[in-house]
């Protein structure tokens, strides 16, 4: 017995010390495929590669192997296409492993039913892996079946197949599958959102396939992306005036479509196209009965065309998730028509543009199915592309951005048809059909240009992605300007009050008088105040008074930014008025007096956030602002005045100009997002004592 004991305590010792660890670990697939390559006779057994970690020699071993050619002579191929400045040292291994398996990922999805196939899903999830790791000596501290990957990684690989991802929303998809998991994407999540694709491209088909308004839809080739409204506990009811009939709602990649049920079949699909320029409206709106506002489940839906709007409404006992996602992915086929219509993209780049916009809704419908809580609270609008850029500060930039590079590869097509690169990019067309499903016509058209798969390139970044990030970067300037803007709002109209009072007391008659002129509500006083002060600028009597006054404004500006620097801002001192009584609150509650209050608080705003850029809260602001004042002052006081009058009034009266209208809108987006990036001055309630005294 003692023996026994004895011997058993030396075996526990050694497996303490990991001597027989080898006899408790399970091969994993990636270890695999690492004893394969080591072990393959290829290359003179030269499989692996100095600059590569453990994990990207054996994803760009795997990479040659879809190749069918041997990591020696992949590696040639790179040295041979990239540029210099991809094959620096210091960036070598990541660019050579992109290089890999954007060259495998364009063969990849050229099987069918690619998404179906565990392996696929493996390999880009490891090549997500090898990503975050691609040099030697940079290796994950677990092993790469636990390992997880970030949001770089996920972007920059899932990206390459439109399907999956794309520039524009991969971050957001990415936030969507890690909310429940630290922000690291773990394997079986991205398998489990990769089946409900397979899935939503199977509906996709079927309905596509269906007889389903075939009369109305064939002579588009129309796909149906989304029905609802068939079961009974959740009909969708249209309101039109005052009536309102239960239906079935369809929708298609160029149209809606409402079959009102009737007793035992639906009438007539009635057809609101999506396709045409129709000055179409798509937004939430309250329904209830005998018109009554009171739920918040409906879209409404207006046009040229229709004499009244029309209301969808999506009854749910609980909150109104199934109306978001039914006004997300009706704007973003209204979204994606009006993106072709105005850079009037036409051939393949329009079915490319549509065919994006129709992932994007799969995309969303696999998420949206995915039945974990990380997805109970999805933004839908935040998923869809098109959506995203009608709400991002500099959206219209990255929509130029994707026409221009469509424009582009049109022209390649038509001007090199027999043009071949040996890395072109993944067609949304061609991956469509090997997806199961045709759309358009012949999708196999390669790009001529580039190292690039999709809206990406080896080692670089698209101007696509630059103009993706510079909106996501204003838009959190955005943000947190607005976090200001909440804070000082201030309830209550009398307070409200007070506080626009104490803004404006220093300008309130000058403001007001000028505003009165400005607007032209007395045209006669109007023109013979402009003629008043053309003939004093004329005459030189304004221009350097006005030049002095902007340069003092400015200098004042930055002098206060100069002083003020690690200060907190002085907050402006209101006075609050007292307290309401019972009676005097509840007349505060009517309509007009909420529609007055949130007039008066949009005013306050306005003049916080100019009370902000005098006092330098946001120095970037400041120093744009008083860099303008600094110009405008240096042509007012050396530019003869006839010549400023002539531009502006050229400026004014030809702004909305066909030939200048494009411009105009720009520049007023410009100014618009810019404003929105300004914070608002705080603001402190202080009471009168006297008041204190009476509570």
């Amino acid at each position: 017995m003692a023996m026994v004991s004895k011997t058993r305590t030396m075996l526990e010792d050694l497996v303490r010390d990991g001597s027989f660890k080898w006899l408790n670990r399970t091969h994993s697939s990636f270890d695999k495929d690492f004893e394969e390559m080591e072990k393959s006779p290829s290359s003179g057994g030269k499989n692996s590669l100095p600059e590569l970690s453990h994990y990207a020699n054996v994803v760009a071993w795997r990479c040659s192997k879809i190749l069918e050619i041997s990591m020696s002579q992949l590696k040639e191929n790179f040295d041979e296409e990239a540029s210099d400045s991809l094959r620096q040292p210091s960036h070598y291994a990541r660019n050579f492993l992109e290089y890999c398996c954007f060259r495998a990922l364009a063969l990849s999805v050229n099987v069918n039913g690619y998404l179906g196939d565990r392996n696929f899903r493996r390999l880009t999830f490891d090549m997500m892996v090898a990503w975050e790791f691609p040099a030697a000596g940079s290796q994950p501290s677990i092993s790469m079946e636990d390992a997880t990957v970030g949001v770089e990684a996920f972007s920059r690989i899932a990206s390459a197949v439109p399907i999956i991802a794309n520039v524009i929303v991969s971050n957001n998809i990415f936030n969507v599958l890690t909310s429940a998991t630290d922000c690291r994407l773990h394997f079986s999540v991205y398998e489990k959102y990769l089946i409900g694709m397979e899935r939503a491209i199977k509906k996709l088909k079927s309905q596509s396939e269906s007889t389903h308004l075939s009369s109305l839809r064939s002579e588009r080739g129309e796909k149906i992306l989304e029905l609802d409204g068939t079961v009974t506990t959740q009909p969708v009811l249209e309101h039109m005036g005052i009536s309102t009939w239960p239906g079935r709602l369809t929708l298609t990649d160029h149209a809606l479509y409402f079959e009102a049920l009737r007793v035992v079949s639906y009438d007539k699909a009635k057809v609101y196209d999506l396709s045409q320029d129709l000055n179409q409206v798509v937004k939430p709106e309250l329904t209830g009965p005998w018109g009554t506002r009171l739920f918040d489940k409906a879209v409404l839906y207006k046009s040229v065309s229709l004499q009244d709007p029309v209301i969808m409404e999506f009854p749910e006992l609980k909150g109104h998730t199934r109306r978001d996602y039914w006004l997300a992915i009706i704007r973003e086929i209204l979204y994606v028509h009006r993106f072709i219509r105005k850079f009037q993209i036409t051939g393949i780049e329009r079915e490319e543009a549509l065919l994006k916009a129709i992932f994007g809704i799969l995309r969303v419908q696999a998420l949206k199915d995915m039945s974990s809580a990380s997805t109970d609270h999805i933004s839908y609008e935040d998923l869809l592309m098109f959506n995203v850029c009608d709400q991002l500060p500099g959206g219209d930039v990255i929509l130029e951005t994707l026409a221009n590079r469509s424009i582009v590869r049109e022209l390649e097509r038509t001007n090199s048809p027999k043009c071949r690169s040996e890395v072109h990019s993944v067609s949304a067309l061609g991956m469509a059909s090997n997806l199961g499903f045709v759309f358009g016509a012949s999708s196999h058209v390669p790009n001529a240009t580039g190292i690039s798969v999709g809206e990406i390139a080896v080692g670089e970044m698209t101007p696509l992605e630059k103009a993706v990030k510079e909106s996501r970067t204003n838009y959190k300037n955005l943000v947190s300007a607005q976090a200001t803007v909440d804070g000082v709002k201030v309830d209550g109209i009398d307070t409200n009050l007070a506080v626009m009072k104490e803004l404006l007391s220093p300008m309130t008659q000058l403001g007001n008088w000028l505003l009165f002129l400005a607007h032209w509500e007395d045209p006669l006083k109007s023109i013979v105040f402009c003629i008043v002060v053309t003939y004093i600028i004329s005459r030189g009597w304004l221009g350097y008074a006005s030049a002095f006054l902007l340069a003092f404004i400015a200098v004042f500006m930055l002098l206060t930014r100069y002083f003020s620097q690690g200060r907190p801002a002085d907050e402006l001192k209101v006075i609050a008025p007292p307290e309401m009584n019972t009676m005097e609150q509840l007349l505060a509650v009517q309509n007009a007096i909420s529609q007055a209050e949130e007039l008066i608080q949009d005013g306050n705003i306005v003049l916080l956030k100019i009370r902000a850029l005098l006092l330098s809260i946001f120095p970037q602001a400041t120093e744009k602002f008083a860099g303008a004042l600094f110009v405008m002052a240096l042509v007012l006081a050396f530019l003869p005045y006839r010549y400023i009058i002539l531009l502006l009034f050229l400026e004014v009266f030809t702004r909305y100009s066909p030939l200048r209208k494009t411009s105009s809108e720009r520049w007023t987006r410009r100014l618009r997002e810019w404003w929105f990036s300004i914070p608002a001055a705080p603001v402190a309630l202080d009471r009168s004592k006297e008041d204190k005294k009476k509570r």
